[in-house]
């Protein structure tokens, strides 16, 4: 398997975990519902493109301790 395939799945498995009646914007791109942006990162398409690099964004932010940090700070106030 390699590594942009995993990926694929791993932002198809992560999109699965969303509310069904809820819907995303990307920008102006408009607003999609679940099953619609796993459609587009299956295609690879464009919006499939963003949602990745969202959620890969995401992830390497959460590895970072970026979120933490942040969160910590603003208890603290």
């Amino acid at each position: 398997m390699n590594t942009e395939k995993e990926i694929i799945d791993l932002v198809v498995a992560r999109l699965q975990n969303l509310p069904s009646n809820k819907e995303i914007s990307i920008g102006s791109s408009g607003e999609f519902t679940k099953d619609q942006l796993i459609e587009h990162v299956k295609k690879d398409d464009a919006i499939g493109k963003k949602m990745i690099a969202i959620e890969m964004d995401f992830l390497r932010s959460m590895k970072e301790g970026i979120f933490y940090e942040q969160y910590s700070t603003s208890n603290n106030s």
